[in-house]
């Protein structure tokens, strides 16, 4: 037989028709192919190999610290000290917490027992959810993209990365260099717009994890649902910010004008808007007046640490939210530059147009109030949002917030900062979105918390009871067995506390 022969021969129906389908598909159906086949290999099981994974990750980070600050540069105008601060610092700390708590993730977690499974092993396994994709922000470009990968990562998943195209120089940097760092076929990168986005979820995937607007995120579900996939939404809204006229108005409109022009606005958890009584307005006008030109110089177009609206579609949109109401501070724009002056409006009501969404921009509108009751009123009769905000002294009225309104995450006397908190779970309720990420509970999101009971073959007398007949005296035996539950941990202290106790009482003795 000859070579052609031959050839022609190996060249069967199924092996044609597996090439001729390889060539129909997407890119973006490639690269998930892909990554399911890799991850169906095992090789992200042992936490060894998440552990590399993860060191390679901090070394993308440390390493390439100049291009991401260029890229940040181009996208949002913000300075190399302000991306370190706000992109990569953040990172770096999720990245080695992961590293040293691993194994106490990943380890199985005893649970209480009752008495029927007293003898038993039950505990719960953290198990990889599979193949995830994570559709990353333009706001935070770096730290809203890759800080759920280190969850990710960690748990043992494979991950398809796709970076907001409306941070183009970002997504970039992160396409060419991301790959030289970690494991090509278990965590791609996918660049491209709306029809790359729409192709990716098309695919089945066993998680997804959104960061955007509630808009696309509704989009983003509803995809999902298609393949029954569960769906982490980190979403926005409109943060309320109360201030209490009894508290320190200067040092809470100075933490209140970092918290909402940092980033030149652009925060999802960006104090949204202001609350407070009218006899306040005017000091606290003038003390955000004092602490903008504290921060940002008198002229905030020529600093260096105060950022641009990323692109032309979103200064037309913040510009147009103005109308209407009375600007007291700045107001200054240069569309050539997208340049927003940091801008606080007055008197401002319900019904004004800066209220019906969330502005996403240097904008701070006030609104008045007649105290703490209306303004838990006002939060209530509108969407959950991301945060609530209150600055007061008073313990009492904090708790009284806390109680009786209800929000992704409350802040009192600061703005942003629980962020960083990565024992705190960070995420929204409702319209400001759903599930959570940071520390541990990133490893818990993309896991699959898998109930185990691993029982003996032994025994089977006590077991007897669950079998029919099912008698009056078997229910009887079935509600103690059942219903009583052990506390494992607190038995072992007490037999600790007995033996401790007999010891102490033979020493005596012997004395």
């Amino acid at each position: 037989m000859g070579l052609w022969d031959k050839l022609l021969s190996a060249f069967t129906v199924d092996t044609f028709t597996h090439s001729f389908l390889y060539l129909k598909m997407s890119r973006e159906q490639l690269v998930v192919q892909r990554a399911k086949k890799a991850f169906q290999t095992g090789k992200t099981k042992p936490l060894e190999y998440r552990i590399h994974q993860l060191k390679s990750l901090y070394r993308f980070v440390s390493e390439r610290r100049k291009d991401i600050a260029d890229a940040v540069k181009r996208d949002l105008n913000k300075s190399e000290h302000g991306t370190e601060l706000f992109e990569t610092l953040g990172l770096e700390g999720e990245i080695n917490l992961a590293i040293e708590r691993l194994a106490e993730w990943a380890a199985p977690r005893p649970v209480e027992k009752n008495l029927l499974t007293i003898a038993d092993n039950v505990y719960v396994q953290p198990e990889p959810l599979g193949v995830v994709l994570i559709i990353g922000a333009w706001n935070y470009p770096w730290a809203v993209t890759l800080q759920p990968l280190v969850g990710a990562i960690a748990a043992g998943n494979a991950a398809i990365i796709k970076p907001s195209e409306v941070s183009p120089n970002s997504a970039k940097v992160m396409e060419e260099l991301l790959p030289l760092y970690l494991d090509k076929d278990l965590y791609p990168v996918v660049t491209g717009g709306v029809s790359e986005t729409q192709e990716l979820l098309k695919q089945r995937f066993d998680h997804v994890f959104y960061t955007g607007s509630s808009a696309v995120g509704k989009l983003v579900m509803q995809a999902a649902a298609q393949h029954l996939t569960p769906v982490t939404l980190e979403l926005g809204g409109k943060s309320p910010c109360y201030i209490d006229k009894n508290c320190d108005l200067a040092v809470a409109c100075r933490r209140i004008t970092w918290g909402k022009f940092v980033n030149c606005g652009q925060t999802c958890i960006a104090p949204d808007y202001i609350l407070c009584e009218s006899s306040i307005q005017n000091q606290v006008v003038e003390e955000i007046r004092k602490s903008i030109k504290e921060f940002y110089t008198d002229n905030p177009k020529t600093f260096e640490d105060y950022g641009r609206i990323i692109n032309k579609r979103h200064f037309k949109r913040v510009m147009a939210l103005m109308e209407g109401s009375t600007v007291v501070i700045g107001g200054e724009s240069d569309e050539s530059e997208c340049y927003i002056a940091p801008t606080v409006l007055k008197d401002v009501t319900a019904e004004s147009r800066v209220m019906q969404e969330e502005i996403f921009g240097p904008v701070l509108p006030i609104i008045t109030v007649s105290g703490v009751d209306e303004a838990i009123q006002f939060i209530n009769e509108r969407e959950k949002p991301l945060v609530v905000y209150v600055f007061s002294p008073d313990n009492k009225l904090v708790r009284r917030v806390i109680a009786e309104t209800s929000s992704g995450a409350l802040l009192a006397n600061d703005c942003l900062v629980h962020f960083c908190v990565s024992a705190l779970p960070f995420g929204g309720v409702g319209n400001s979105g759903m599930g959570c990420y940071h520390g541990r509970h990133s490893f818990n999101q993309f896991s699959h918390l898998r109930s185990c009971l691993i029982k003996k073959l032994k025994l089977e007398s006590i077991n007897n009871m669950r079998y029919p007949p099912h008698t009056a005296s078997k229910m009887t035996w079935a509600r103690f067995l059942l219903l009583k539950q052990i506390n494992l941990g607190k038995l072992r202290r007490m037999a600790l506390l007995v033996a401790f106790a007999a010891l102490t009482a033979v020493i005596v003795q012997v004395r």
